[in-house]
This record gives C-alpha cells, sequence and structure tokens, in this order.
C-alpha cells in the first residue's frame, strides 16, 4: 500500500518523481496513493506515449480523470487537456492516445450510488464568482464531496480555514503557499480532515480541488 492513510497529510512534488512502467507497453504512471499493485483505490499520474493504448477494461467503484497534456481518446471521443470526465462504475472503454498526454487519474473511489457519467471541457466551461477574487469552476457534486477547479490571480491570499471531510488538491500551474510551504505546478496535496490552512498565491495559479471525500 502506499498513502493510504487517509489521517496523513501527504505532499508530493510529481516533477521530481521517475515515471514507472505499467503492464500496457508506452502508458507510464507516477503512483501518488496505491491499495494495491494493479486494483482498487488509486491515484496516479498517467502518461501515454504517443500512438500507445490500453486494453479494455471496466471501472469497478468509477474512474476519474482530468487531462493535463496531451489529447486523451477512446471509442466515445477525443479529449483534450482541460477535460474532466467520470466514468462510473458499470462503464467500460478503450484508452488511447495518438499525440501522447499526460492526465490525472483516479480509480475506485466513488461513493455508493454515484453513477453519473461527465464529461467536461473546462476550456469552455464556465467560470462563478469565489470568495475574494476567486474564480471556481464547479465540475463534480455528490453528497458531501464536492471537486471543482480554483483560479487564484496573483496576490490572492484567502481566509485560514479547516477541511471538512479532508481536502486534496493538484497544482496545474503557478505556485499554492500556504503556512506549510510552498507547492509548485506538478504538486499533489491531501489534507486530512479537519486539517487546518492559510492559503495564498503570489502568482496567477489554477488547482484541481476536491474536498469532503476524506472522512470516514
Amino acid at each position: 500500500m502506499l498513502n493510504m492513510d487517509f489521517n496523513q497529510r501527504v505532499v508530493i512534488n510529481t516533477e521530481s518523481q521517475s515515471w514507472t512502467e505499467s503492464p500496457h507497453k508506452g502508458v507510464w504512471r507516477k503512483r501518488l496513493s496505491r491499495e494495491d499493485a494493479e486494483r482498487g483505490h488509486a491515484t496516479s499520474i498517467v502518461r501515454y506515449d504517443p500512438g500507445s493504448s490500453f486494453a479494455s477494461h471496466g471501472h469497478p467503484l468509477g474512474e476519474e480523470i482530468f487531462v493535463l497534456e496531451g489529447t486523451f481518446s477512446d471509442e466515445s471521443g477525443d479529449y483534450p487537456a482541460g477535460s474532466y470526465f467520470r466514468n462510473p462504475e458499470g462503464s467500460s472503454h478503450t484508452p488511447y492516445s495518438e499525440e501522447g498526454c499526460v492526465l490525472l487519474v483516479k480509480l475506485h473511489q466513488f461513493q455508493e450510488n454515484d453513477d453519473q457519467h461527465i464529461n467536461i471541457d473546462t476550456n469552455n466551461g464556465d467560470w462563478f464568482a469565489g470568495n475574494g477574487d476567486l474564480r471556481v469552476m464547479p465540475l463534480h457534486n455528490y453528497k458531501n464531496e464536492s471537486t471543482a477547479l480554483v483560479y487564484w490571480p496573483a496576490g490572492e491570499h484567502f481566509l485560514p480555514h479547516h477541511h471538512s471531510g479532508g481536502e486534496e488538491i493538484y497544482v496545474i500551474r503557478g505556485e499554492f503557499i500556504d503556512e506549510h510551504g510552498r507547492y509548485p505546478a506538478g504538486s499533489w496535496i491531501r489534507n486530512p480532515h479537519m486539517s487546518k490552512h492559510d492559503p495564498h498565491v503570489e502568482q496567477d495559479t489554477l488547482i484541481f480541488v476536491k474536498v469532503g471525500h476524506l472522512a470516514k
């Protein structure tokens, strides 16, 4: 197991990690959390080399993907950088990438009865006003769980706050900062239930955020 104690804070700069091979040639991974070698709960950065593919597979307890670079494809279509989609339990696909791509992938983490298929091109999504000058693009909400993109303009300082149900952040671009450290693009942060921080940024920053999903 890797980083499966959700009561522990975890910070990983994925840019400093090495790629490791997956069972499929041309598909590489940087593991962030994993329940078992090739099954169960997993969060990873995944890279498809140009022309690579993955075998047809189903999604026990769902698959959640955000495309970070390139274009990801399956039999349903092409998903450019900025695409967010959720494939619920019972769905299946045969993914590939003609030009290559890099993905944030979360497996086996859907709540019971969360069976909504979602496909959002965030390049054309709607932004809403958040606290201060923050801009928020909601991606998914189910019960206590919420996922969104949050844009922080340079110099923005958010209020100190607790994370009921925990918080998970991936820094897409810019640099996220709090009293615990500085997190450049490529950083993955997992803050446990009822943890607290006082975040701000010095430059324009975009983060992928999931909250409310880590409490027992």
